[in-house]
């Protein structure tokens, strides 16, 4: 599905934006997943501050973070990825978790003063709870609402590396300011009318072959190789035009059994290391006559 990665300082609004992305989303028909750090942070049983002074536990909510956005992935849905996102490696490997799943993404920037976020974290005054188990039908925790020490919120601000629309892992960009009105139809636009995000080598798996691939292969390399020896024996050398292709073979007197089966064993040799993607159909194979060709003029 496509994704929306909300990134922003501390008490920046990133969790007011994420809920009217969610909204306005829900409102146009589209399921929407929305995953949030405030409250794998408690479900993980860290106390807020504590967690962010500790980078072994925020790798841990990060890796948990992004295998649920993973989980969620399709080409319909929408996941909204509601955390901190300060660190732009992780935010590339988000952009290449959505190019291996061919979908869309957009960044949401919560841009804010460092000051004025300060003010906002002052007005948050509910304690951390922290709970180990909760019954199906409850809400799970949420410390959305605690705030931040000052020690916390200045280390947060400091490692923080701001996205930019220049970088593809960030792009489509949009940046919102407090005071202004979310545009949420260029979010609509961006994840739902624009191509997705190509994969590349590094995103994605080699595809299977057919698994009688390398057998066949050889059964058509033996027919060339027994064309050719039924010329030899009656003497017709030249241009040997070969059954089913458009390619020749050269036949010289200088052929013989034992030497076409070594080029045809090197030639099935270096077609299996030649790469890892699906082998072309059998019928398109009129390449194999002139690469046998070739060697054997090298010989």
């Amino acid at each position: 599905m496509p994704i929306v990665v909300i990134s922003g300082l501390p008490a920046s609004g990133k969790s007011t934006r994420a809920q009217q992305v969610q909204e306005y989303f829900v409102s146009k028909g589209r399921k929407v997943h929305l995953i949030s750090e405030n409250e794998a942070v408690p479900k993980a049983l860290f106390e807020k501050n504590a967690f962010f002074g500790d980078s072994q536990k925020e790798k841990v909510v990060r890796s948990d973070l992004k295998s649920e956005a993973s989980r969620h992935l399709n080409k319909e849905d929408l996941v909204i990825l509601d955390a901190g996102n300060y660190i732009k490696g992780y935010r590339y490997e988000l952009y290449c978790m959505t190019k291996a799943a061919r979908t869309t993404q957009c960044t949401l920037f919560s841009c804010i003063p460092q000051e004025q976020a300060w003010t906002f974290n002052t007005q948050r005054v509910e304690p951390d709870k922290l709970v180990e188990s909760v019954e199906k039908g409850e809400q799970q925790p949420n410390n959305s609402n605690v705030p931040y020490t000052r020690e916390i919120f200045d280390a947060l601000c400091m490692r923080y590396e701001e996205p930019h629309s220049n970088n593809r892992w960030d792009s489509p960009l949009v940046v919102v300011l407090p005071e202004d009105t979310l545009d949420l139809e260029s979010i609509y636009k961006a994840l739902y009318e624009t191509k997705p995000l190509p994969p590349n080598q590094s995103t994605q798996n080699p595809p299977l072959g057919a698994t009688n691939y390398l057998f066949e292969l050889d059964v058509i390399m033996q027919d060339i190789i027994k064309e050719i020896l039924g010329a030899i024996k009656i003497g017709a050398f030249g241009q040997l035009r070969i059954k089913g292709s458009t390619s020749t073979v050269k036949v010289t007197t200088s052929m013989n059994a034992l030497q076409l089966n070594r080029l045809r064993q090197k030639f099935i040799t270096s077609t299996c290391r030649a790469s890892q993607t699906t082998p072309a159909p059998l019928e398109q194979f009129s390449f194999v006559h002139s690469a046998l060709r070739d060697q054997q003029q090298t010989c």
